[in-house]
């Protein structure tokens, strides 16, 4: 177990006033040793807060005098201080076996940690669940958090997890809901196992079972060119469209008989078949936006001005938590330096090796960005703007989402594309201003402009 180690300590805040420094180690806070952020926020919650420090191997004991309500003022070095609980299925489905070699560690980590489902929106499969941690969850109140569900046969969920666990974890979130804990849940649909006729079974499941689920994404099996189960294959239209089908005849089943939804497909289905999306209404607040759930509605009404401001799902609650630091899709897109200094003319963007002016532009977005893109385009009537699909051969198979697209290959693209024009690209695509290949805004053949990912920002940045 390790010791939350300070990166950063706000001027003028309560921490700084105490003289607690970058580098050191926060040994105990009140004579307690934290194991994690949220034990963390708890223990510096108070307006006296007795702080044991080890600074370069000397221990040091600072008391920290604070306002009610006032944040410490420091960031500390992760999320938390002992192991990570790993994941122990082993899902066909699982995209992390479907990473090529040499991506950056973090991403080969497989988690099944609750803390990290109540912080960033991971999902848990509860198959490492204990009795001790539903006590810890109930009293502090860790709400919401996600789950993934996938089946509610126990045979089918225990062979879609490799996990004989799996069979009976879901009584865990019979008893999450027991105990008024918000609970999201997830189905991967995976062709041939778990689709229409199962995925009906699965619904009626929930509703038979746990209806007291605040919402349940449905989203499709994500296939790489480095998957290598037999069973793991691309949906065909036909399952597309069955998927569809029932996910709309249950809303209706839930509507009648909870008086909401709850079901929802993701955008990618739509955008498979060719379909239209549901208006925005039928979405009921976007409560999962961030799971690709009403991602498309939200971004055409950002971009037609419908709403002034883009639309975010859920924060996570790290967000309002003292010291706890942004990670995993939540990382910052753009290195602090350069995050904290640009003064562009578009908020939130950044600039890599010049741009604006008033040149062509052509907006860089992955193959179903273009889909819901062409159209909301085409409408400004302008010969200078272009969207520009890039396929995403790096991961190959069914991978299209923007958030995925890595630098060579925006690259390949880019290198038979105009010089001088103005090259706009989505700042999902990167992490601390890098691809998930390593490769950062500098490599590419043309200067880009930075943007944030959304209607109100593509707006901005066209002067529409």
């Amino acid at each position: 177990m390790s010791t939350p180690r300070v990166v950063a300590v706000a001027p003028g805040s309560a921490a700084d006033r105490a003289g607690i420094e970058p580098g050191d180690e926060l040994v105990e806070l009140n004579g307690e040793r934290p194991r994690d952020i949220i034990r963390y926020h708890l223990l510096v919650d108070e307006p006296e807060v007795a702080v044991a420090i080890d600074r370069a191997g000397h221990r040091l004991h600072v008391d920290v005098q604070k306002d009610v309500g006032e944040s410490l003022g420091l960031e500390v070095h992760s999320a938390l201080f002992d192991e990570v609980r790993t994941c122990d299925n082993h899902c066909e489905f699982c995209f992390i076996y479907q990473l090529p070699k040499g991506l950056r560690r973090s991403l080969y980590v497989k988690d099944d940690d609750y803390r990290l489902s109540f912080l960033y929106g991971n999902y848990t499969t509860l198959t490492r669940f204990t009795e001790a941690d539903l006590e810890r969850v109930v009293a502090e109140r860790l709400s919401p958090l996600n789950v993934s569900i996938h089946a509610t046969d126990p045979d089918v969920r225990s062979d879609m997890l490799r996990n004989r666990r799996g069979a009976t974890s879901l009584r865990w979130l019979r008893a999450l809901l027991d105990h008024g804990i918000d609970v999201h849940g997830q189905v991967v649909v995976c062709p041939g196992v778990n689709d229409v006729p199962v995925l009906d079974d699965t619904l009626a499941g929930v509703l038979d079972q746990y209806p007291e689920l605040a919402t349940l994404c449905v989203v499709p099996l994500g296939v790489s060119r480095f998957n290598h189960e037999a069973r793991m294959r691309p949906h065909t239209m036909a399952e597309v469209r069955a998927v569809l089908e029932s996910v709309h005849e249950w809303q209706q089943v839930f509507l009648g008989a909870i008086g909401r939804r709850l079901v929802f497909a993701a955008d990618e289905y739509y955008l498979l078949a060719g379909e239209p999306f549901p208006e925005a209404e039928a979405y009921e607040g976007f409560p999962m936006h961030e799971d690709g759930i009403g991602m498309a509605r939200t971004f055409e009404r950002e971009f037609t001005g419908q709403t002034g401001e883009a639309t975010s799902g859920r924060p996570g609650f790290f967000a309002s938590v003292d010291g706890a630091p942004a990670d995993g899709y939540r990382a910052p897109r753009l290195p602090a330096k350069l995050a904290a200094s640009h003064t562009g003319s578009v908020p939130g963007a950044a600039s890599f090796g010049g741009s604006g002016g008033t040149q062509a532009t052509a907006i860089i977005t992955g193959e179903y960005g273009a889909q819901v893109l062409a159209p909301l385009v085409a409408a400004l009537g302008r010969d200078d703007v272009r969207v520009l699909p890039v396929r995403n051969e790096y991961f190959g198979g069914t991978t299209a989402v923007t958030g995925l697209l890595v630098g060579d290959d925006i690259a390949r693209v880019m290198s038979t594309e105009p010089l001088g024009d103005r090259y706009l690209l989505p700042d999902v695509c990167l992490t601390r201003g890098r691809f998930l290949d390593e490769t950062t805004p500098t490599d590419l053949p043309h200067p880009v402009e930075v943007i944030a990912a959304d209607g109100v920002a593509l707006r901005a940045a066209l002067g529409v």
